[in-house]
């Protein structure tokens, strides 16, 4: 079956669509370090069946900022964006919290 959409007719031009995050790295960092509780609920202790993993969770909202480019055949637009996520973070016995997922809020 073929798509009504993303057809491309006569005039059409591609878009292309860029962002990046301002400072990715020390983003990881803080919200590692922000998830990882002070108290541990245990579930990363507790038993389960052979090949599986218990893990203990965190999620926390925070802030992004970055900037998105938009360009096609003739223009360019820089936006500039800053808007809340919420980040899950992971871990499993004897293991520290690792970045997991992410979801925008916006």
């Amino acid at each position: 079956m073929k798509s009504r959409f993303n057809r491309n007719r006569p005039g059409d031009t591609p878009i292309s669509v860029n962002t990046s995050l301002s400072d990715p790295t020390l983003l990881v960092f803080l919200v590692e370090k922000l998830a990882d509780r002070r108290n541990s609920a245990g579930y990363d202790q507790q038993a389960v069946q052979p090949g599986w993993k218990a893990i203990e969770t965190s999620s926390i909202e925070a802030y992004v900022s970055g900037n998105t480019n938009l360009t096609d055949n003739t223009d360019a637009i820089d936006a500039g964006f800053t808007t809340s996520f919420i980040f899950s973070c992971t871990k499993a016995k004897d293991q520290d919290y690792s970045f997991t997922w992410l979801c925008s809020l916006s």
